[in-house]
Parts: C-alpha cells; structure tokens; sequence
C-alpha cells in the first residue's frame, strides 16, 4: 500500500538482555523526529480510528503482540499486520491514512517515533463503527493490501 512500509529489524540476543532496535536517521521511512512515546493497549481492546495529517507514525512492538490495520479511503484498501517480537518489523505510516490497532497479547507496548511533536489539532479521530473492518478475521500474522 503507498504510503506503508514495513522494515525487518534487528534483534541481538544476549542472556543478560536482548537490544531490539528501532529506528536510525538514515533508515527508510525516517521523516524526521518529533517525539518518541510508549503506549500499552489491553489484551482484546481495539484503539481507532486515527489519520493524521502531518505526522509520520514508525511503530514498533518490542512487549506482546499488536495487530495493525492501515485504511485508505481513497484507494478502500486495507494493510493488516500483526508485530511482536516474534514479528519484530517497524511500521512507518504516512500521515492521511487512517490506523487502528489491536491489543493480541496479555500485555502489550507500543514505541512511536513520530515525525513531529504531538499536536491534537493535526489528527483526526473517528469511532471505529465508520470504517467496517472485521477485527477477529486474521488468525495469523497477514500482509494484505
């Protein structure tokens, strides 16, 4: 899907503690850097939709597994992928998507590292009943676009 890309990254094992990178400033999808959060979505909890119209979002999922859904209304096209450290990728989304997620494990984190500071008044929110998308269809992890 324009717009989305979906980037492998590293993990170094070490008994004393795993490294699970992220992002560098030359890797594709950079655009910049704003902030960076961490958010947690319950097991089974749905948060969405959001599109925002200037911020590049580059997820990563380093705790639980998180299912992502990317909507483009223009093209009414979905991208589903489910990360987790089993699945360890970064999902950079350009801004005028729309996204919502999905909490799979009994706990899960998210990292963003957005493109610029978080400001309200740059994103959109609309409740999940307006874009139809069946939340429990993939069992698996799935790349669909």
């Amino acid at each position: 899907m324009d717009g989305v890309i979906l980037t492998p990254l590293k993990q170094i094992y070490n008994p004393k503690g795993d490294i699970l990178h992220a992002m560098k400033k030359n890797d594709e999808g950079y655009d910049g850097f704003g902030e960076a959060y961490f958010s947690t979505i319950n097991k089974d909890d749905i948060k969405g939709w959001k599109k925002h119209t200037q911020m590049t979002l580059n997820l990563v999922v380093p705790i639980g597994e998180i299912e992502f859904v990317v909507y483009n209304e223009k093209s009414k096209k979905f991208f589903i992928v489910k990360l987790s450290q089993n699945n360890y990728q970064r999902l950079t989304i350009e801004a005028g998507l729309w996204v919502g997620f999905k909490g799979i494990g009994q706990y899960n984190m998210l990292l963003n590292l957005a493109s610029i500071e978080h400001d309200p008044r740059e994103a959109v929110n609309i409740d999940l009943s307006e874009i139809t998308y069946e939340w429990n269809k993939y069992e698996s992890i799935n790349n669909r676009s």
